[in-house]
């Protein structure tokens, strides 16, 4: 269920790094492959009118792990994406709250 939503990261890095990513997240997570998903969000960034590059983001939905966990996680995304040409990616977590997830009608 850890869901990662990309910002600012050519399609082409993504699927380079995509399996053994989740290869690893896998472990440091204990959840099932088949529970992530990786999506790439194309938006367009403006500023002073005119569009800019849009900064390197990460967004992780899921339930929370606790702090080791999290550390972990965002070192291993970090591992697999930041580049000397990337000179900053920023990782944002979003604890779900389980009451309010639902999967076929039923919350977890």
């Amino acid at each position: 269920m850890p869901m990662l939503k990309i910002r600012g990261i050519e399609e082409e890095k993504i699927l380079e790094v995509s399996t053994e990513l989740i290869n690893e997240l896998e472990k440091i997570i204990k959840c099932p492959r088949d529970y992530f998903s990786i999506e790439l969000v194309k938006s367009t960034y403006i500023m002073d009118g005119e569009k800019v590059k849009a900064p390197n983001i990460i967004e992780v939905s899921w339930f929370d792990r606790g702090q080791d966990i999290q550390d972990k996680v965002a070192k291993s995304i970090t591992k697999h994406f930041k580049t000397e040409a990337m000179p900053c990616l920023d990782i944002i977590f979003h604890n779900l709250n389980e009451e309010r997830y639902y999967e076929n009608g039923e919350h977890f």
